[in-house]
């Protein structure tokens, strides 16, 4: 669903054949380091401004703000399978349902937003894939629940949106060493710059993980979060800009 609904930057994927966005930051009401549609009702901005952003999010998938999900993410491998819209947000970072009218969606700001579909099944997913949650298996575990919905791995699309990108994604020893004790092969999405820090691929890491899994077809929509400031939010570079707090990014899918 690519274009621009009430000024909003949405960003489409060619991958997914069902209404789906992952909305960049312009068009929103929040001012200040959130400037733009601030969606994280964990930020410390105004809670009625991050309010009217979902709501605005909300309308550009046409549904209404109760049926937008989010959950309270804990960079877990943890899937919620919904058929009806939850009460409150539940502890978990990933979303399936095969119920038409719920909008399943994640925040990030650097972490990878990843939208499944399976539409001969009629199933959808939603993953929130920091490099946590894909080196533990969130993204298998979107997948293997919305298998026990009807979907087929031949049969399920998915998209990795905006998301911090291998030059601006430093890391140190431990934080490859982990990757490495997983699985040896993991080498491949690292590089080591002379005298520079290594750069971990998180990009590239999930889109592994989605092959890996067996799924139909996978893509990245090729944006970076670090290196746009006006279009996108972005943790690492509010922490390196020394600001109080960061924006989150909302991207969701419906049936």
């Amino acid at each position: 669903m690519p274009g621009r609904h009430l000024m909003l930057d949405i960003i489409g994927a060619a991958a997914l054949p069902v209404r789906h966005g992952f909305f960049a930051r312009r068009g929103g009401a929040s001012s200040g380091i959130f400037a733009g549609l601030n969606c994280g009702t964990g930020s410390s901005d105004l809670s009625e401004i991050v309010a009217i952003n979902r709501a605005r999010a909300a309308a550009a998938l046409d549904v209404p703000p109760a049926a937008l999900m989010t959950l309270h993410q804990v960079h877990s491998a943890d899937v919620v399978t919904l058929d009806a819209p939850l009460a409150a947000p539940l502890r978990a970072d990933a979303m399936v349902t095969r119920t038409p009218g719920l909008a399943l969606a994640v925040l990030t700001a650097d972490c990878a937003p990843v939208l499944f579909a399976d539409p001969a099944a009629g199933v959808i997913g939603a993953a929130h894939a920091g490099w946590r949650g894909a080196l533990d298996g969130v993204i298998e575990a979107t997948v293997t629940a919305m298998l026990a919905l009807g979907a087929t791995r031949a049969g399920i699309r998915a998209a990795v949106g905006p998301t911090i990108s291998q030059t601006a994604y430093e890391v140190g020893p431990e934080f490859e060493a982990r990757f490495a004790a997983a699985d040896p092969d993991s080498a491949r999405f690292f590089d080591h710059p002379p005298q520079a820090r290594a750069r971990f691929d998180l990009p590239a890491y999930a889109l592994h993980r989605l092959r890996a899994a067996g799924v139909g077809h996978s893509e990245w929509t090729g944006h970076c979060t670090y290196s746009d400031a006006d279009r996108f939010y972005s943790y690492r570079r509010s922490t390196h800009l020394h600001e109080a707090d960061y924006g989150r990014l909302i991207s969701a899918i419906r049936l």
